[in-house]
């Protein structure tokens, strides 16, 4: 659920997507989390007890599921980690989940581009 409606909710996701993206760039020693990481979104519920962090991983089908893995296992130190630097009441607990929109998007595009180009190539030649 979109948290449009709850101002306070969408600020705080917002505040947490930059503070574990930095965690996870520069805190998190783990060599199995891809260097391709990035945070797409991050979901908190109404209460402020669960955070849904989607995460995006350029790489293999291994990288990702290892990247995961790891940032799993980290969970526990990442929520210890923003509650110390984000003042609020509840700190909710990290639950990472991939998100592979971007590659969706990707292909795609691969997609459309190759069903549009034959079709400009037949106007051309009509011409």
């Amino acid at each position: 659920m979109k948290s449009l409606a709850y101002p306070r909710v969408s600020r705080l996701n917002e505040e947490l997507r930059k503070e574990i993206s930095d965690i996870i760039r520069n805190d998190l020693r783990d060599p199995r989390i891809a260097p391709m990481t990035s945070i797409i979104e991050v979901d908190c519920t109404r209460d402020l007890s669960y955070a849904t962090v989607y995460i995006s991983v350029l790489g293999s089908e291994q990288e990702k599921k290892d990247t995961i893995d790891a940032l799993k296992s980290s969970s526990g130190y990442v929520r210890r980690e923003v509650g110390r630097r984000i003042k609020a009441r509840i700190t909710p607990e990290i639950l990472f989940k991939l998100d592979n929109s971007i590659e969706r998007g990707v292909e795609m595009h691969k997609t459309i581009a190759r069903v549009i180009e034959p079709n400009q190539i037949e106007e051309e030649d009509n011409e």
